[in-house]
């Protein structure tokens, strides 16, 4: 089975400026992220997806493969299925352009689950949620499944909500790693964008309200997402550059 990664990558964050391109240790952000994803296994592949030339560029130079989107796409998953729609494969990996300490086994973990469940149409990760995070944090996404680990629900929400306040109940964060068979990717791309999506400001709960089942890997395996400079220092420290 082919399997496709995709780091898809905006110069224009309105929140990092140029993100990508931040200087971390000696080498731009998303190298790192790209040297993760080649670590991975299961991967036959990995093409940055980028709407800017001068990432174009910075990929070519540390001898990534890169691939030019459309300035226009709304999302990261636009731009993976841009990407997947002129590379035939079998599996599309999407994984986040800032997410420099993603955990290489993290994405065969869950390409090998996925590829064992043809029953669901795409996948993700989750970690149980540790005490130094507060699950009513709205930058903190959670998820519930079924058992199984057929996803419910996300949110920024605390779920479950624990009315009683009894002990024991667990939650889990959910990392922004997704897999997904290539037809499913095409038909997610060209569906409008739903309400619980709108309202939550989730992606992937347009699938959910369209039927789509989504397969959740639970994995020991955390990373840290770089939204604002400030993550960026917090990645820096954590890798003893700072």
């Amino acid at each position: 089975m082919s399997v496709l990664g995709v780091i898809p990558a905006r110069y224009d964050s309105t929140r990092f400026p140029g993100k990508p391109l931040a200087n971390l240790g000696g080498k731009p952000l998303i190298q790192w992220v790209w040297e993760r994803a080649r670590q991975a296994r299961s991967l036959d592949r990995v093409v940055v997806a980028t709407d800017d030339k001068r990432i174009l560029e910075a990929v070519k130079k540390f001898g990534g493969e890169a691939m030019m989107t459309k300035s226009s796409h709304p999302s990261g998953t636009d731009r993976a299925a841009q990407v997947a729609a002129s590379c035939p494969c079998n599996l599309v990996v999407n994984i986040q352009g800032d997410e420099p300490l993603m955990h290489p086994g993290n994405i065969d973990d869950l390409v090998r689950v996925l590829q064992s469940r043809p029953e669901f149409g795409m996948g993700t990760l989750c970690v149980p949620l540790d005490n130094s995070l507060d699950p009513h944090a709205s930058d903190v996404v959670k998820v519930v499944m079924r058992k199984g680990g057929e996803a419910l629900y996300f949110s920024r929400a605390a779920i479950p909500f624990n009315r009683d306040k009894i002990k024991g109940v667990r939650y889990f964060k959910h990392l922004g790693l997704y897999a997904y068979y290539p037809v499913v990717l095409q038909q997610l791309v060209h569906l409008p964008v739903s309400p619980l999506e709108q309202a939550e400001k989730l992606e992937q709960l347009r699938a959910l309200e369209n039927g789509v089942r989504i397969l959740v890997r639970e994995t020991t395996h955390d990373s840290i997402g770089v939204d604002t400079p400030e993550d960026f220092e917090r990645v820096k420290k954590f890798l003893k550059l700072a």
